[in-house]
């Protein structure tokens, strides 16, 4: 390994965000799981978690550009035991949701460890995540379409996030 390979490398590791995450509940499509995993790569998470409806799904190749070799995916059986594992870690879970009790998405304090559930493409998030869930936020929309495709959602928030975090970072060194 050359030394700037090594110095990109614990650059990386430097900063990363281990108190954010996200899990895919039933996300399947393999374009959408590579997309989520390279944005997590980028935005410096290191985990992210996984509800599979079947045993076959796995994050691999496409759009994920090797993201996925530096990414840990925590895979769960069911939804439940993925938030519990969340909520030991003790983090606030937010479920992306339509719905009249969720609230925008930028109303959230992202400094705060967090974990993000994205639902499934087509029907979203389980009953079980939006009870399990601290809160249901959403993404306001203005146009026609009700919701972003998941991987699309999914930046938008972490980088929301990674905004606060940023913006938090910055207020504490001036303070």
């Amino acid at each position: 390994m050359t030394p700037e390979r090594l110095q990109r490398i614990n650059t990386m590791l430097d900063k990363r965000q281990p108190d954010l995450t996200v899990c895919m509940e039933g996300v399947h499509k393999t374009h959408n799981l590579a997309a989520v995993v390279r944005t997590c790569d980028a935005i410096g998470i290191s985990d992210v978690h996984a509800v599979w409806k079947s045993e076959e799904a796995e994050v691999r190749g496409g759009s994920a550009a090797g993201s996925q070799n530096w990414i840990d995916v925590h895979n769960h059986n069911k939804t439940a035991d993925a938030i519990a594992a969340l909520k030991a870690e003790g983090m606030q879970v937010l479920v992306t949701n339509l719905s009249d009790t969720a609230v925008d998405f930028r109303e959230i304090d992202y400094t705060k460890p967090t974990a993000i559930i994205l639902g499934q493409e087509k029907f979203g998030a389980s009953q079980a995540a939006l009870e399990l869930a601290d809160q249901d936020i959403v993404i306001p929309m203005v146009g026609m379409v009700q919701s972003l495709n998941v991987s699309v959602a999914c930046s938008v928030v972490l980088y929301e996030a990674q905004r606060q975090r940023q913006l938090a970072e910055c207020i504490i060194k001036l303070g």
